[in-house]
């Protein structure tokens, strides 16, 4: 699983210090199912933080980047935010997040196994809502991507 972050400071940012994202979009809308990355999709997101304190270190090593599946409302994946440089952080930071997010399985309503093909059940439907959570603990709002068609067969 992979994150990419860039970010620029910025003179003067009014940002507030709760972290704010905003999605931006899917590198594609359809994927294959399965439980051993047979397929992936890029999220792409941008984020604002008025303190700078983004970033996990060795110290604070957990994971900051939470998707949770709305199909189960569960947590399905999270990943890092990689330490962002102290160098003008202080006045806040921005960015974009890209993340690299492997397939999942379809869930069929009628009990059947998931990630097993089911000839009644040709298509599944996910979307994430995500949110990050910056060193201070100071939890983002939530996004939600947009809708992605999992190929069940």
């Amino acid at each position: 699983m992979l994150a990419i972050v860039s970010w620029q400071c910025l003179d003067s940012p009014n940002y507030p210090i709760e972290p704010e994202i905003e999605f931006i979009g899917l590198s594609k809308d359809t994927m294959r199912q399965g439980v051993f990355q047979q397929d992936s999709v890029i999220v792409s997101f941008s984020f604002q933080d008025g303190d700078g304190d983004l970033g996990r270190t060795d110290q604070e090593p957990q994971n900051n980047i939470f998707f949770t599946d709305l199909r189960t409302g569960t947590v399905d994946n999270t990943f890092a935010i990689p330490a962002l440089p102290p160098d003008g952080a202080g006045n806040g930071v921005e960015g974009t997040i890209r993340i690299l997010l492997f397939s999942t399985c379809c869930i069929y309503y009628d009990g059947s196994d998931p990630c097993i093909p089911n000839v009644n059940a040709p298509l599944d439907t996910v979307q994430y809502k995500i949110h990050i959570i910056d060193r201070a603990g100071h939890v983002s709002n939530e996004i939600v991507t947009t809708p992605i068609i999992l190929l069940c067969n």
